[in-house]
């Protein structure tokens, strides 16, 4: 099996070195880049199974980079940074980061989450029977086989990877409360830490794609110290 391509967009030599042996001693294949510009040429010459991206960059910042990169691609990120706010981590969680690490990074933490990650990205699609394969409320349709969202008018709405597996669970179980920590569950290949917001901030993108005002949403429903409930119809 070939190895898997790790684009590595670090502008200090020394953290971009660091990681990129610790990687290449695994088996993996490190492409490096110092800035944004090297990132996206390396993005078109290369096919890059997973980015591990710092957020302070010479140019563009590493959360511009992740906005733009998400706008096309749902390659996996993971987000390495030294700023230690949790409104960083948040922020790059809400504009599509599949994780989010603290500088200096723990190399044999990155490389656990980074087999973590591809191997969700890898498993296939778990059987369903027909009746459960294509979804349809409030003018949407999930497809769950091709993992696509359509809204009503014909146009695909872009999901995450993440954005995908939470609304799919949650379809799949209408009217029924769901705590976060059964939803962090389905999404798997991670490891969660205490209060972890991710499902919430993951529930608030989808509600700005799917809801017709995000700010009283009427599918994707809040159980105030609980969870969330699938109300689509």
């Amino acid at each position: 099996m070939q190895a898997k391509q790790i684009l590595i967009v670090e502008d200090d030599p020394t953290s971009l070195e660091a990681m990129a042996g610790y990687y290449e001693v695994e088996g993996y294949r490190v492409v490096r880049a110092h800035d944004s510009d090297e990132m996206e040429r390396e993005l078109k010459r290369h096919v890059i199974d997973m980015v591990v991206l710092d957020i302070r960059l010479p140019g563009k910042d590493g959360l511009t980079l992740l906005r733009e990169l998400r706008a096309e691609s749902d390659v996996p990120v993971i987000v390495a940074s030294a700023r230690g706010e949790d409104v960083d981590r948040i922020v790059a969680l809400e504009i599509g980061a599949d994780d989010y690490l603290h500088k200096p990074v723990n190399l044999r933490e990155l490389l656990v989450r980074t087999k973590n990650i591809l191997h969700r990205v890898a498993m296939p699609a778990v059987p369903h029977s027909e009746q459960d394969e294509v979804l349809e409320f409030n003018g949407l349709t999930l497809d769950r086989g091709a993992r696509t969202l359509t809204a009503a008018n014909g146009e695909d709405v872009h999901l995450t990877r993440g954005e995908f597996e939470l609304l799919s669970y949650l379809a799949q179980r209408p009217k029924r409360v769901l705590q976060r920590d059964q939803l962090l569950d389905c999404l798997s290949g991670r490891d969660w830490q205490p209060f972890d917001r991710t499902v919430d901030v993951i529930i608030g993108r989808l509600r700005n794609k799917i809801e017709v005002n995000s700010k009283a949403p009427e599918i994707l429903v809040t159980v105030h110290g609980v969870g969330y409930v699938f109300m689509g119809a």
